[in-house]
């Protein structure tokens, strides 16, 4: 006999990361070459000037990390213009996701946050056996804020925005955010989740450290993982007033960020060449991708991300399948409620080419 685990982790639905491009290639046993735009990584590669310094440091493996991060924090509030108790880093952004979670709800308490959001939060609210009450988005399928606000109740604890949206792509602009976060009651936190800031290039996008500025209840998140090109090192930080990021502090498990990452993520945080070319190859793949997704009569949305939601008329597991086979990994996305629906990530000119050449052998089948 087993001992019995807590009766609510029975709801919890486990996060289902896309496979690794090794294992998919040994398990289909696939030939030639094989790209992978399922899981939101820069097609470039990491930062050249985070890789010199993970060969730089390489020998100093043996030690433990920094457990404060200090120096990583410093180099982080200097480049945003805070003081160090309102950055805390993490294995990366999702982990202060998840603290958030433990350190704020209890079984009485809920979670908000948008259908097909990142299916994390929901995730961590379940562990903590709270309710999760989702909200459904607008027409445009981006989060609905009039709506969320109308919906609040004395349970709510934590309000949960990722912006873009993902598996969306989708944001919240400037002045609806504003609005929202001006009128938002003092009890709330307010999870401003922008994983893909470094790509938004629109001037309307929210500027979040101005609540963080107002003093208001608001968590911005960040991480290293995308742009940066850090995924497989895990990173990500985020910036609260000091008495919230002094409670994640009591919940997250010690040497959470290793030693090797943070050494890369300062030096990451001054590629700025690195950051520029990334941001650059993604609007031109976007610009590709879209109008080749026209030709194809696919739906798609326009995205402030790096990657693409694509619809089919046909089960995306099918188009998944169809597309490995000839090379190409994309994201299905039926956990978040898109049965026909595949998440693509904009990759370099050739990726993308090989990608739309793909697609024209699924669809014109």
């Amino acid at each position: 006999m087993l001992p019995y685990p807590r009766p609510n982790l029975a709801n919890v639905q486990p996060y289902k990361p896309g496979k690794p491009i090794e294992e998919l290639i040994r398990e289909l046993k696939l030939k030639g070459e094989v790209i992978k735009l399922a899981s939101n990584e820069n097609p470039l590669g990491t930062s050249p000037k985070a890789m010199a310094a993970i060969k730089k440091f390489a020998p100093e493996s043996f030690l433990y990390p920094d457990d404060s991060t200090y120096y990583l924090r410093q180099a982080i509030a200097k480049k945003f213009k805070l003081e160090m108790d309102w950055v805390m880093a993490a294995a990366g952004s999702v982990e202060l996701i998840y603290l958030a979670c433990l350190a704020y709800l209890r079984p009485e308490d809920e979670l908000m946050m948008s259908e097909h959001s990142f299916i994390i939060a929901k995730i961590g609210a379940t562990v903590m056996d709270s309710k999760v009450r989702e909200i459904s988005l607008k027409e445009d399928y981006s989060h609905d804020l009039n709506r969320i606000f109308s919906t609040i109740t004395l349970a709510t604890k934590i309000i949960y925005l990722d912006n873009p949206i993902n598996p969306l792509g989708t944001i919240v602009k400037r002045r609806e955010l504003d609005e929202f976060i001006e009128k938002m009651p003092e009890n709330i936190l307010v999870v401003v989740d922008e994983a893909y800031n470094e790509y938004i290039t629109t001037r309307d996008y929210p500027d979040s450290f101005k609540y963080l500025r107002q003093g208001k209840n608001v968590m911005v998140l960040r991480t290293f993982s995308k742009i940066y090109g850090l995924a497989g090192l895990r990173l990500g930080y985020g910036f609260a007033k000091p008495e919230i990021i002094a409670n994640l502090q009591k919940v997250r498990y010690p040497f959470n960020v290793n030693r090797m990452v943070q050494l890369a993520g300062i030096a990451a945080l001054t590629d700025l060449r690195h950051v520029k070319r990334s941001r650059k190859v993604n609007e031109e793949g976007k610009k590709y991708l879209y109008e080749e997704l026209k030709e194809l009569k696919l739906f798609y949305l326009p995205t402030y991300a790096n990657f693409v939601f694509v619809s089919f008329v046909e089960d995306s597991q099918m188009v998944f399948e169809k597309l490995l086979r000839l090379g190409v990994i994309a994201r299905p996305v039926k956990e978040y409620g898109f049965p026909n629906a595949l998440r693509i990530t904009i990759g370099t000119p050739a990726q993308n080419k090989k990608l739309i050449n793909a697609l024209k052998q699924v669809v014109m089948r």
